[in-house]
């Protein structure tokens, strides 16, 4: 769940003094930050994400370390977003201070400049190493409306029975053809407790999958279309996606927090 948010933004504005002139400071701290995308919010695409964080950042007053040059850039990178429409409990990204600050003073500085369904879960100082390389695979959960679990579970068998499953998408640089189910490590029919909705009449039927980081990517919806090719499952509703984890790979198949590594914790999330 979200943390609440009190205060104002002016309560939460953590800058001491202003970027020097004449140049750019160096970065004397790197802070790792897991935020959620909730809600209506699951729609903002990852550019419109960028533009918020960073006005967050500066309406919050974080001392954000720029690029060098003629247009100079906050220090920030994103690792592994997810596709717009998609709801996630763990998105992440790092930034580079030009003052070090304590972590969870920028969390909840950051949280409060966000509007709510952008919530800042967590920041840690990071304590070396590349974030993006503690980003193997993805935990999805995929709610299917109006499905039947026993016609999901009799496509998710199709599906993992077949060694390749050509599907195809339209990307940056055009229409690809590319293979679904190798990066595909798990995958699940549950029935869940409750549908959705509540009523009980109307069958529902969600899919968990742990996918594996590979270029080109496979998303949740390749794996839809992977089960349409193998089984002719067509959702009659527009399923409801969220990430639940995502980072580095145990032996066992199991997802640990790319966090963990920088703190005292365990895995978020797994499968």
């Amino acid at each position: 769940m979200g943390r609440t948010r009190a205060g104002t933004a002016e309560e939460f504005t953590i800058a001491r003094k202003p970027q020097p002139e004449g140049g750019q400071a160096p970065v004397v701290q790197r802070v790792r930050i897991r935020y959620a995308k909730r809600g209506p919010l699951r729609f903002t695409s990852h550019r419109d994400f960028a533009r918020a964080f960073e006005r967050a950042l500066r309406r919050a007053g974080v001392p954000i370390a720029f690029s060098q040059g003629f247009t100079p850039h906050p220090k920030i990178s994103y690792a592994s977003a997810a596709p717009t429409g998609v709801a996630s409990e763990a998105e992440y990204l790092e930034i580079g201070l030009r003052e070090p600050v304590d972590p969870e003073r920028l969390r909840a500085a950051l949280d409060a400049a966000l509007s709510p369904g952008l919530d800042v879960l967590e920041a840690v100082e990071a304590s070396g190493g590349s974030l993006a390389d503690r980003i193997e695979a993805s935990y999805w959960r995929i709610e299917l409306p109006e499905v039947d679990p026993d016609v999901l579970r009799a496509a998710v068998a199709a599906f993992t029975a077949a060694e390749e499953i050509q599907v195809e998408r339209m990307t940056k640089q055009g229409r690809r053809t590319f293979d679904a189910r190798a990066a595909v490590i798990a995958i699940d029919a549950l029935v869940p407790a409750e549908t959705p909705s509540g009523a009980a009449t109307v069958p529902c039927a969600i899919l968990e999958l742990v996918v594996r980081q590979v270029t080109p990517s496979v998303r949740p919806d390749d794996v839809l279309s992977g089960l349409r090719v193998v089984a002719d499952l067509e959702p009659p509703v527009t399923p409801k996606v969220i990430r639940l984890a995502q980072g580095t790979l145990t032996a066992q198949g199991e997802i640990v927090d790319p966090l963990d590594a920088d703190r005292d914790g365990a895995a978020i999330g797994g499968h």
